[in-house]
């Protein structure tokens, strides 16, 4: 039987994570989630105190290695699910995410993983760059005030500070970082569905993209 391929795109805060997570428990497949893979680059480039802007300075990811279990990251067998989502991270991997060796070396990973088995991949360009043939593909979206007061509701969780004007902006400059890069730029298949995921519960959203997927 051929895997079956599930592509999730859409910008920071759409709620691609956690959808993305529950489909694929739904459909017990693995779920990969390309946007940890670009925070595990930033946030051990941070941790090698590297020239963030300097897109010679990624040498280091072949020495790296990835592996998710049940929907969380390993980096060289360490669980890094939780220090990748610090605020600093958040904020500079959409900088690190712009450069094309980084890019180009972690596209070459994903599709690698995706080769012999069924997945749901989530991130910025899968459903045009990593997985271009996939026979499912959906673009998440909501508005920047929805997507900043999620953000703020995982950093108080944390017990972080949240400014939500903060948070707004931050968004919003992310959105501008991603899509107009030159390389990879965020944006929406023309064969994917999109939806606004400010319309309906994460249980309602997981629930309609089984039913799409299932009924093929």
């Amino acid at each position: 039987m051929e895997p079956i391929h599930i592509a999730i795109d859409g910008p920071a805060g759409a709620g691609k994570s956690t959808i993305a997570k529950g489909l694929a428990q739904a459909l017990n497949i693995i779920h990969l989630d390309t946007g940890a893979m670009y925070r595990a680059v930033t946030h051990q480039a941070l941790q090698l105190g590297l020239d963030l802007s300097d897109p010679e300075a990624y040498g280091f990811i072949e020495t790296l290695d990835f592996t998710f279990k049940e929907g969380e990251l390993f980096l060289n067998q360490v669980n890094v699910e939780t220090s990748i989502r610090n605020q600093t991270t958040t904020q500079n991997v959409s900088l690190v995410a712009s450069h094309k060796s980084v890019r180009d070396a972690l596209v070459k990973r994903q599709q690698a993983i995706a080769l012999n088995q069924s997945l749901v991949m989530d991130g910025r360009d899968i459903g045009t760059v990593v997985l271009p043939k996939a026979p499912f593909k959906f673009f998440l979206t909501a508005d920047p005030k929805t997507r900043a007061l999620r953000r703020q509701q995982e950093l108080l969780k944390k017990g972080e500070s949240a400014d939500l004007n903060f948070l707004i902006e931050d968004i919003k400059r992310r959105d501008d970082l991603d899509s107009n890069r030159l390389l990879n730029p965020l944006k929406k298949a023309p064969d994917a569905l999109e939806i606004d995921t400010a319309q309906y519960s994460i249980i309602e959203l997981i629930q309609y993209l089984t039913q799409i997927v299932k009924e093929g």
